[in-house]
C-alpha cells in the first residue's frame, strides 16, 4: 500500500515537471518564427544603419567617381545575360561586378513602407545573401537610375526565420517603394504587377527612356514554380516620402512587445503554481 502511494506519488511530481515543461516547449516552438524574424529585422536595421553611417564620411568626389563607373556598366549591359536568381548556378560565388557601390560590402538597402521591409542589397544573388538579405539581379542595371535603365532586387519568401519578401504578394498599383544608394534615395510608384515563368525575362528589359524597378521573388508559397515580378517607376523623391508615411504599418512592433509580454506572463504563471505544488 505505502509502495503504490509512494509511485503514485512519483508519478505526479513527474507529471508536475513535464507539463510545464511541455507547456514552454510548445510556446517557444510557436513564438519561434515571431522571435527569429524579429532577430533578422534588428541585424538588416544594424546593416542599413551601418550604410548610412559609412556615406556619410565618403567624400562627394569619390562618390561621383563611383556614380559614374556605375552609369558607365549600366551601359554596356547585354540583355541576354540575365538568368534566373534561383537556379543553383546563380546560387553560388561572390559578385564582383559592383564594387564601385559598395559600402561595408553591400549596394544600397530597398524600403516598402506598407510593410515595414528595410532589407540590405548585396550584389549578385548568392546563397549567403539570399538566406539574410536581397540581392541585385546581375545582368540588369545598377541601382542608381537613370534613363532606359531597369534594376531588378530579389529576396527570398517564405523562410521560417525570416520574412524578407514574404508580404510582396499583397502589394497593390499604387505602392511605393525606396531604393538607397551611396548617393541618393530613388522612389519607385508600382504599376505593374505579374506572374511569369523563371525563364522569362522579357518584362526585366530595358525600355528606352523609362526608369524602372522591379522586386522580385518565388510564388507561390512553398511551390515556388513561378516568379513574381513588381515593377515601379521612377517618381519625385519628395512627394513619394510624404506618401509613403501613409502607408507604414503601425502594428509590426506592437504585435511582437504584446506577444513576448504574454508569453513571459503565461511563465510566471506556469512557475508559481508549479512551486505551490
Amino acid at each position: 500500500m505505502l509502495k503504490n502511494k509512494q509511485s503514485l506519488s512519483l508519478r505526479e511530481r513527474l507529471i508536475q515537471v513535464m507539463f510545464p515543461l511541455l507547456f514552454l516547449m510548445g510556446c517557444l516552438i510557436m513564438l519561434y518564427p515571431l522571435v527569429s524574424n524579429y532577430y533578422y529585422r534588428v541585424k538588416q536595421n544594424q546593416a542599413v544603419t551601418s550604410f548610412e553611417s559609412a556615406k556619410v564620411i565618403v567624400n562627394k568626389d569619390d562618390i561621383k567617381r563611383r556614380m559614374a563607373l556605375a552609369r558607365a556598366y549600366n551601359a554596356t549591359l547585354d540583355p541576354g545575360r540575365i538568368n534566373d536568381p534561383y537556379t543553383d548556378m546563380e546560387k553560388k560565388g561572390v559578385a564582383e561586378y559592383a564594387r564601385m557601390l559598395e559600402l561595408n560590402e553591400q549596394i544600397g538597402y530597398v524600403e516598402v513602407p506598407r510593410f515595414d521591409i528595410n532589407l540590405p542589397i548585396y550584389a549578385g544573388t548568392s546563397d549567403d545573401v539570399l538566406q539574410k538579405a536581397a540581392g541585385h539581379l546581375e545582368g540588369t542595371s545598377l541601382p542608381i537610375g537613370g534613363d532606359s535603365t531597369h534594376t531588378v532586387i530579389t529576396a527570398h519568401t517564405g523562410l521560417p526565420q525570416a520574412k524578407l519578401f514574404t508580404n510582396i504578394h499583397k502589394m497593390k498599383k499604387g505602392d511605393l517603394f525606396f531604393i538607397h544608394n551611396i548617393d541618393k534615395t530613388l522612389a519607385y510608384k508600382v504599376d505593374q504587377i505579374l506572374v511569369v515563368e523563371p525563364d522569362n525575362f522579357t518584362p526585366v528589359l530595358v525600355k528606352n527612356g523609362f526608369d524602372y524597378a522591379t522586386l522580385l521573388t518565388c510564388t507561390p508559397y512553398g511551390i515556388n514554380s513561378h516568379r513574381l515580378l513588381v515593377r515601379g517607376y521612377r517618381v519625385p523623391y519628395q512627394k513619394a516620402f510624404e506618401k509613403a508615411d501613409a502607408q507604414r504599418p503601425w502594428y509590426t512592433k506592437a504585435i511582437f512587445l504584446v506577444s513576448f509580454l504574454l508569453f513571459v506572463i503565461l511563465v510566471i504563471i506556469l512557475l508559481i503554481n508549479w512551486h505551490r505544488k
